[in-house]
């Protein structure tokens, strides 16, 4: 009976983990850390847009990593002025460390002169990004 009483409560434990992180995985938000922090177009390897720049840091064996270059290449096609840039975090592992990059995909929101406004870590979803957008104009 106490090995039922014990699976049942690793069970809801883990299901409880599950469903919180699956609500903050790709959530587009602000982390105090990025705050004042600039990254210019030699540091990223591509220009920087006019309105903002969507930089993604992905890694060869992360499948969410394919969604997200598909979701923000279409944000960046749809709005005037954004543009979108990847980067393999193997081969950046200076840019991945000094930015705190944990898991791929994350993507940094950038406004017109570099600074990050938004974070995500996950796959985040179009209108997300969208709305992110709206703060780095």
């Amino acid at each position: 009976m106490t090995g039922l009483m014990v699976c049942v409560a690793v069970l809801a434990v883990a299901s409880a983990y599950g469903v919180l992180h699956g609500r903050r995985s790709g959530r587009v938000r602000v982390r105090g850390r990025d705050e004042g922090r600039r990254l210019g177009a030699e540091e990223l390897g591509g220009e920087l847009g006019a309105r903002a720049t969507l930089v993604q840091f992905s890694s060869a064996f992360c499948a969410p990593c394919r969604a997200t270059r598909r979701v923000l290449g279409e944000v960046a096609e749809m709005v005037p002025g954004v543009t979108h840039i990847e980067i393999d975090a193997e081969a950046r592992l200076d840019l991945v460390r000094a930015l705190d990059v944990l898991k791929t995909p994350t993507v940094l929101v950038l406004d017109a002169e570099g600074r990050v406004v938004r974070r995500a870590a996950g796959q985040p979803r179009r209108a997300d990004v969208i709305a992110a957008l709206g703060e780095a104009v």
